[in-house]
């Protein structure tokens, strides 16, 4: 599938086929595709804690008010942003960073014939210390987003957002 089809039919999934299983290797294509993201200075700063335990994922629903689509999806990708990963220029960007990763996912997932759905953490405090709490992150480690995976048991459909008016020609 060309990369603007993919583009065109990336949305977010908030409901999902429960006993659909993602297999071994989308995971690790989804993976891979964040391990690729560029990142500042090429510091690759971002980590990623793979959730597949029910009771971990029903967890994050009751952490995150806006969470609610994990409790169909397959499993949940939790990308987090080590703070200790940087040099001098790259200090600022770190969240950036963890934006492409996330992208790449959502992208990956849409190319492998799942659904996904971005669900923020960072940069809310209570949110923040609610995953880093359930998952016992020290802190370095910033949870940056929760993205839901699985196969989705909702319509696709690809939907046009250019508006010309949000350019600007010079």
């Amino acid at each position: 599938m060309p990369v603007a089809e993919i583009i065109a039919r990336r949305r977010s999934i908030r409901a999902y086929q429960p006993e659909a299983p993602v297999s071994d290797e989308q995971l690790h294509n989804l993976l891979e595709a964040a391990l690729l993201a560029p990142s500042a200075c090429n510091m690759r700063p971002c980590e990623f804690i793979v959730v597949r335990d029910r009771g971990k994922l029903d967890a994050i629903v009751q952490a995150h008010p806006y969470a609610g689509m994990l409790k169909t999806a397959t499993l949940a990708i939790i990308v987090i942003g080590n703070t200790n990963i940087h040099n001098d220029i790259s200090a600022g960007y770190l969240f950036q960073d963890c934006a492409a990763a996330t992208e790449n996912i959502l992208l990956q997932a849409v190319s492998e014939g799942l659904g996904s759905c971005w669900c923020g953490v960072y940069p809310t405090e209570d949110k923040v210390a609610a995953i880093s709490e359930l998952f016992a992150l020290p802190e370095n480690l910033v949870p940056f987003n929760i993205i839901a995976i699985g196969v989705p048991a909702e319509a696709d459909g690809s939907r046009g957002f250019y508006e010309e008016e949000k350019v600007r020609w010079e």
